[in-house]
């Protein structure tokens, strides 16, 4: 194992860290929006919503990454990042690649959402509305608290495939653990079992205590009917 002193293993592992939790706060953020939309008394937003979900979660997810590198900075020249820092390249592209997983991740999310809302007896959100609720209120203080502690357990199986899917981002350049697996399979070829063993290992390490965390923490919060 002396061959992974070579290697900066923790410094890719910790650039899948950033992809994310930057890419898990944005598609909690989008996906909430979405599923409001999908739950929307208002037809051009329903159906903006269903669209949108239907769409982009059928689209690889590859696709969508390579096409906000090739398509927003290569066509459109939308720059993240500052173009006269010597690190401009690597950031944007990161950018790019957390953008790109938000765009997706936010489409399981919104449907974990909308699969607790369901949950929650339509008597609640009646007895706010003749309290004088309006629909955002409604949704924000009835509705969706509840939705929220009904799908910490499906939401935690997102966050562990969004975690899974940071490998994505080495289409793009961004400097994350497949990448570097990339090079280690080149530089390393007669120890493919080892180099493979210490990613597998690196990613268990991280999804594993995030779903014991998130289950235990869905069994403390639940709401009990």
């Amino acid at each position: 194992m002396d061959f992974l002193s070579r290697y900066d293993l923790l410094g890719a592992f910790w650039v899948t860290v950033q992809l994310t939790v930057f890419s898990a706060i944005g598609s909690l953020v989008w996906g909430t929006v979405l599923a409001a939309m999908r739950v929307s008394p208002v037809p051009v937003m329903r159906a903006f919503g269903t669209a949108y979900v239907n769409l982009v979660r059928n689209t690889p997810l590859t696709l969508i990454i390579i096409g906000a590198s090739l398509g927003l900075y290569s066509t459109l020249g939308l720059a993240l990042a500052d173009d006269t820092s010597g690190t401009f390249l690597k950031d944007n592209n990161f950018r790019l690649a957390v953008l790109g997983f938000v765009a997706y991740t936010a489409t399981f999310v919104c449907e974990s959402l909308r699969a607790g809302i369901n949950t929650v007896p339509v008597g609640q959100a009646e007895a706010a509305r003749a309290l004088g609720l309006r629909f955002g209120q409604t949704l924000g203080i009835v509705v969706l608290p509840q939705a929220f502690r009904a799908v910490i357990a499906p939401l935690a199986s997102v966050l562990i495939a969004l975690t899974k899917n940071t490998t994505v981002a080495s289409a793009i350049g961004v400097a994350e653990a497949s990448l570097l697996m990339s090079e280690m399979i080149e530089n390393e070829s007669d120890k493919l079992f080892l180099v493979f063993a210490s990613i597998a290992v690196g990613f268990v390490v991280l999804t594993l205590p995030t779903g014991l965390l998130l289950g235990w923490v869905a069994k403390k919060v639940a709401v009990k009917r």
